[in-house]
């Protein structure tokens, strides 16, 4: 198989997190049938007791920043080291044990341009839920007992992402100006609006040991919430919760009834 991925990953300074992905890179890239062609990884802040597994020596780019940058800034940058037919977004918290890229690209359509497995909680094994719509009453809802997850979702979490570099170029990449969790969001939306499809892969599976700052330190829930008020003021979200409302009129017509 054409070794056709190129993997960005971030690291804050996550040293042992980081180690432990690139050592589950460095297995499935040993591998002939392996579909990652390159990892990039960013340092987001001085991480100096960080090494490369000598698997990945050939096909590891490191890049330091010397000031920190936001998620969207920093995987833009990686993108620049793209030559491959996708691009691939990991967060370091991220495990697996197989080459979930090359099943994942066994089963994207050529209408997909994101793909994203089910992300599981290591203690708990759940996957997390599916995500709606996001907007104030969405959240609102999370928060309710009666709240159920979206059958389907309308975006895909930015701890994992597999994207199709020709779309990802084409809508120009993250918008830089989202600084914290809306980036994904917004990603999603714009590759729909520029005809592009999103494919959950339920049954495909990695471990998310989520890190969830904004719940716990202000600077990141301050960063949350003004990316957010961003996103709500943005034209996106609401050119795509318009497509989603005529998609789901549209599947609502019987078949013998829709225009031939």
């Amino acid at each position: 198989m054409k070794r056709s991925v190129t993997v960005s990953v971030v690291s804050h300074g996550q040293a042992l997190m980081l180690t432990d992905l690139l050592q589950d890179l460095s297995q499935i890239s040993s591998c002939r049938t392996s579909t990652v062609n390159r990892v990039v990884v960013t340092h987001n802040l001085p991480q100096p007791d960080w090494h490369c597994p000598v698997e990945l020596n050939d096909c590891c780019h490191s890049i330091e920043n010397r000031h920190p940058r936001g998620f969207a800034a920093n995987h833009n940058a990686a993108f620049a080291w793209c030559d491959t037919e996708w691009f691939a977004v990991v967060n370091p918290d991220i495990r697996f044990s197989n080459d979930v890229f090359a099943q994942l690209i066994a089963r994207a359509k050529p209408q997909d341009a994101i793909l994203g497995p089910a992300l599981l909680d290591p203690k708990s094994e759940r996957a997390a839920p599916n995500r709606g719509l996001l907007t104030p009453w969405e959240i609102l809802r999370r928060r309710m007992p009666d709240w159920q997850p979206a059958v389907d979702p309308v975006w895909l979490p930015g701890a994992f992402l597999l994207i199709r570099s020709e779309m990802f170029r084409r809508v120009g990449g993250f918008d830089e100006r989202f600084y914290l969790y809306a980036e994904d969001f917004d990603l999603c939306a714009r590759l729909r609006l520029a005809g592009g499809q999103l494919h959950f892969v339920q049954d495909i599976s990695v471990r998310h040991a989520a890190q969830r700052h904004s719940h716990v330190q202000w600077r990141y829930l301050r960063w949350h919430v003004t990316s957010l008020l961003r996103l709500w003021c943005s034209p996106s979200i609401w050119r795509y919760r318009a497509l989603l409302r005529s998609e789901a009129r549209a599947a609502s017509v019987p078949t013998d009834q829709r225009p031939r």
